[in-house]
């Protein structure tokens, strides 16, 4: 896998990473990790990925890794840094995947870039904050509700926060745990701490931009959507995923009741087939 620092037109660096590069007879999967992670591709879906032949692209958000922050970034402003990556490495028409906050800007991907994006594996995303319908906040556990609401506050109440003693608790469910005992033990060089090294900025951005308006309409993605949601996670409950199925014209929700926020991953690589089947196709795209 290739590691480079990517220099924008606004003078900001991101950091990204390419699996195959310069491989057109793979499909490219742009990666949305999710918070707080580095943005290395999934590797507990690179033996599945060889078999289908997919090509894994992904950056740090800003502010984590090797990224600069970009203080007021939405989700349509992150779509637009994919929409450069992928010209810069000469891709057209492309697949996405996120989970957790990833799943929510590989949504946010699809409705920024129109018909370039081909297909999108949502797992876990949130839905976007205000809108009717929805009890934003219902059943989501006690660490995140503190944590967006001074989100929602703005960046400088976000920080305080941060910078307080309030400790973050997950309150990962047993299937969580469990998963953490095989392949995406992985999570482990990404997430967490280790996506904070580079300071607080990739976290509190994440979290300011999910209650900021995406400045884009997911109503408008024209791309196939499979939603995939665990019954159990109270990080995201399913109500969001509820709330973007019955407003993503083409979108497919797959509830699993045993599952939760972190054990959705577990169901991430029998997608890639889906993902592959609708991908079929020329990627060229006039650039």
């Amino acid at each position: 896998m290739d590691q480079a620092d990517l220099r924008l037109p606004d003078g900001r660096t991101l950091r990204v990473y390419d699996t195959h590069p310069g491989d057109d007879c793979r499909v490219p999967v742009f990666w949305h990790h999710g918070t707080p992670n580095l943005g290395r591709p999934p590797e507990p879906l690179f033996e599945a990925s060889e078999w289908l032949g997919l090509r894994w692209i992904s950056f740090d958000r800003p502010g984590y890794g090797g990224s600069t922050p970009a203080p007021g970034r939405t989700v349509s402003s992150v779509a637009r840094d994919v929409e450069y990556v992928a010209d810069t490495f000469g891709v057209g028409r492309f697949t996405v995947m996120g989970h957790s906050g990833g799943g929510t800007y590989a949504l946010g991907c699809a409705a920024t870039l129109g018909d370039r994006v081909q297909a999108v594996v949502s797992l876990a995303a949130i839905a976007p904050y205000g809108v009717p319908g929805l009890d934003w906040f219902g059943g989501m556990i006690p660490s995140g509700v503190t944590a967006l609401q001074a989100a929602r506050a703005g960046r400088a109440e976000r920080t305080a926060l941060e910078q307080s003693e309030v400790e973050y608790d997950p309150e990962f469910a047993p299937v969580d745990l469990e998963l953490f005992d095989g392949p995406w033990s992985w999570l482990g060089q990404v997430a967490g701490p280790v996506a904070l090294e580079a300071g607080p900025y990739g976290q509190i951005d994440d979290d300011v931009s999910y209650l900021l308006p995406w400045r884009c309409d997911p109503a408008e993605i024209t791309a196939p959507v499979l939603l995939l949601h665990g019954g159990l996670d109270r990080i995201i409950p399913p109500s969001h995923a509820h709330w973007l199925a019955a407003h993503i014209p083409a979108a497919e929700l797959i509830e699993y009741a045993e599952h939760s926020h972190i054990s959705i991953l577990g169901q991430a690589e029998s997608s890639l087939d889906w993902l592959r089947d609708r991908a079929d196709g020329p990627t060229a795209y006039p650039l």
